[in-house]
């Protein structure tokens, strides 16, 4: 009678292993097998980490082995099992890969395809037909939209962490329990003693060395003795952590109306300021999105305030950027007058406090919440409800998405909510936050996720004119590298553009990200479908490079750079000011946040800045769902590229005071998952 060896490999993770009882049935073109019951005497089957083999004897020839089924039936007490992949030896001598990668709860079942990448047009057998189709219909009514806020992305239809899907859950939702993560931050930074002292003034600037943890020769402490500096302030918006919103200045706007006399003790090559828009050195942030957005009215006792600076900066001669000039509202008039680096100290300095307060909020809000976080939650969402896991596009993506859709509904659960952590220390708490996304929407295009167009967009692509981009230099490097490997495997299953439109899974997934993710508005660029090979390599490069480095650059850089609070100041307690030559020391310290709310967005800023643990970098593809040669050859390449950059980053940042480092492969994790 043929036999069969059958390997079973169970994941590592905390309670991957299982007691109950594991049933295999074979189906092949000839005939199914019997269940049975995978047990060998006096052994303890299924424990975490364990790859145990068992001999299935069958009654007669099966033929072609097609499916496997893994069936779990109850023993003592219920406990899910993770599956990590079942290899099978026929009695022929071939083996087969089975990867499964996914829990099995309750007395659950699951029915398995070799590893084997296919295409729908691939499948000419019913039941491999069938089985892609039941696949996708479970996963339809287990993946469901919702919609969190009008006018948001639309999400996960999940209220809880614990409703989800177990296969995209946290291995241990503890460890990403927000509230428990910041208190733990704060204290392991020493600072919970003042974590309740809401409306405490600090007494002045050296005050907030009290909760800072000064690690020496690291940014955070060199941001800490530069802060006030005008290079500090404009190296920020390239290498900081919201390196996004700088554009080159192509006419001055009306709404600023800045003269020469006023900034020429600024400029160094002797022109007019027109002189120097035209030759490309001004440079301006506007961050009209702040706007009339409703600030903070959580807590009665502390009045909070926005303001809607734009800031002008001018490349110098060293062909470096600094702050020329400040308006912190939007509509010019005498009670909003451009502070200049020619004015009073303080008068200068608090409107340089102003901008840095704003970039944080736009950047949390919008850079990394909006463009990193729900945006990659879509693309989990359309990967999972319309591309079973045969399909070679959802072999690609998985690890791309992996804990995004679970910490995103954690952040729903306890940190963007109503009365959530978000609300306690910033002043886009209280409902600005949700007013911000409904607004940044309109700028949510797909071109705008294309790397080197924003970048381009934005006029900041010279690399001669511009050389202190880091940012930009490395972010094009990892990019190219990403698309370098999506357009390998592009080409190994799909021989045309024809088989590309052809391709109805893939189509449905671009068009649910479309019409869920962008709500189905035309302006934002998003395809509805994808007819060349070209332009599926483009997209999921997007989706990759969103998850990965997009989110990397804008997320690890947070304790660097916002843990010295007078530089990125969450919250202000004091409207901006009207008129110059009134502000003091302790007016500026007044309205900086008070001891409370500056150890919450301190423990916030150094949470979000740890890697998780077991952190999968970029190319790190320990879950074996591709088991094809040409693939396993396009990852090698991927990661030997990836490898590269690593080295000429490490060599860019040899003996730099500032290193940049956020965009070094080694440094960016897979996915959003932080």
């Amino acid at each position: 009678m043929p036999s069969y060896t059958v390997t079973v490999a169970t994941g590592s993770q905390w309670f991957a292993g299982t007691d109950d009882y594991i049933y295999l049935s074979l189906v092949g073109s000839a005939g199914c097998s019997e269940k049975h019951l995978l047990d060998k005497p006096f052994y303890n089957d299924f424990e975490r980490g364990a790859v145990d083999s068992y001999d299935v004897t069958v009654d007669e020839e099966l033929g072609d082995i097609q499916l496997i089924k893994i069936e779990k039936r109850k023993y003592w007490i219920h406990d899910d099992w993770y599956l990590k992949y079942v290899t099978l030896k026929t009695p022929y001598g071939d083996y087969i890969e089975f990867p499964c990668y996914r829990w099995i709860t309750g007395e659950g079942e699951i029915v398995l395809r070799d590893g084997r990448a296919k295409l729908a047009r691939d499948d000419q057998i019913h039941i491999l037909k069938q089985h892609r189709r039941k696949e996708l219909e479970t996963r339809q009514k287990q993946y469901r939209w919702m919609e969190w806020n009008p006018g948001f992305p639309l999400s996960i239809d999940a209220k809880y962490h614990k409703d989800l899907p177990r296969d995209i859950q946290f291995d241990s939702e503890k460890g990403v329990d927000f509230v428990l993560n910041y208190s733990k931050a704060m204290e392991n930074l020493f600072i919970n003693c003042f974590m309740h002292m809401f409306q405490s003034s600090w007494n002045d600037f050296a005050d907030f060395e009290k909760i800072f943890v000064k690690i020496s020769n690291t940014i955070s402490e060199r941001v800490m003795n530069h802060w006030q500096e005008d290079l500090m302030f404009g190296y920020q918006f390239l290498n900081g952590c919201n390196p996004v919103l700088i554009q080159r200045c192509m006419k001055l706007p009306e709404k600023l109306p800045v003269t020469t006399e006023m900034v020429e003790c600024s400029l160094e090559r002797q022109l007019t300021l027109e002189q120097e828009v035209e030759q490309g050195n001004i440079f301006i942030v506007d961050f009209e999105l702040l706007d009339g957005i409703d600030a903070n009215k959580t807590d009665p006792c502390t009045l909070q305030f926005l303001a809607a600076p734009i800031c002008l900066l001018y490349k110098n001669l060293a062909n470096k950027m600094v702050p020329i000039a400040i308006q912190l509202n939007q509509v010019p008039g005498d009670e909003n007058p451009i502070f200049l680096p020619s004015d009073a100290k303080y008068d200068w300095l608090l409107a340089k406090i102003w901008v840095r307060s704003s970039d944080f909020h736009v950047h949390q809000t919008i850079t990394h919440l909006l463009r990193t976080h729900l945006v990659s939650e879509v693309f989990g969402i359309a990967m999972y409800r319309q591309l079973p896991a045969v399909h070679p596009i959802f072999k690609l993506l998985v690890a791309h998405v992996r804990f995004t859709i679970a910490i995103n509904t954690k952040a729903r659960e306890q940190l963007i909510c109503e009365y959530g952590l978000f609300d306690k220390a910033n002043a886009t708490g209280g409902g600005g936050h949700v007013q911000m996304v409904q607004r940044a929407m309109q700028d949510l295009t797909y071109t705008s996720l294309c790397f080197p167009e924003a970048i381009k967009a934005r006029g900041m692509d010279s690399t001669e004119d511009i050389p202190y981009y880091f940012y930009r230099d490395d972010g094009l490097l990892v990019w190219e590298a990403i698309k370098t490997f999506t357009a390998d495997v592009v080409g190994i299953y799909y021989e045309s553009d024809q088989v590309v439109v052809e391709d109805q899974e893939l189509q449905d997934f671009v068009k649910d990200i479309y019409v869920y993710g962008m709500r189905g508005k035309k302006a934002s660029g998003f395809p509805k479908s994808i007819k060349t090979k070209e332009k599926l390599s483009e997209y999921l490069t997007v989706v990759i490079f969103t998850a990965s480095a997009q989110h990397a650059a804008v997320n690890f850089g947070q304790y660097d750079w916002c843990s010295w609070i007078p530089n990125a100041p969450p919250t202000m307690r004091a409207p901006p000011p009207t008129a110059k030559g009134v502000v003091t020391i302790e007016q500026i310290v007044g309205t900086l946040p008070d001891r409370g709310r500056s150890c919450w967005h301190l423990g916030a800023v150094w949470a979000l800045s740890q890697f998780q643990e077991n952190e999968l970098f970029l190319g790190m593809y320990p879950e074996e769902h591709f088991i094809e040669k040409p693939v396993k050859e396009a990852m090698a390449r991927f990661r030997k590229n990836l490898d590269t950059i690593v080295s000429v980053i490490a060599e860019r940042n040899k003996n730099k005071k500032l290193p940049y480092y956020y965009l070094s492969p080694d440094r960016i994790p897979n996915s959003v998952a932080i």
